[in-house]
């Protein structure tokens, strides 16, 4: 039984290949937060020392 109703994949704009699992999912949004807050949290060491030296 198929329900799909895309027969050929040419002309796709995007393949979402872990749309099924959400457990990537969650994996890929864990490793975006952690990235962001890791940015955020060196810029703002690097920052308070710049502004301390001067």
């Amino acid at each position: 039984m198929n329900t799909s109703p895309i027969e050929s994949w040419e002309g796709a704009e995007a393949y979402f290949t872990f749309a099924d699992k959400p457990a990537i999912m969650m994996l890929f949004l864990l490793l975006a937060v952690a990235i962001t807050a890791g940015t955020i949290i060196i810029a703002a060491v690097h920052e308070k020392h710049a502004y301390n030296n001067h």
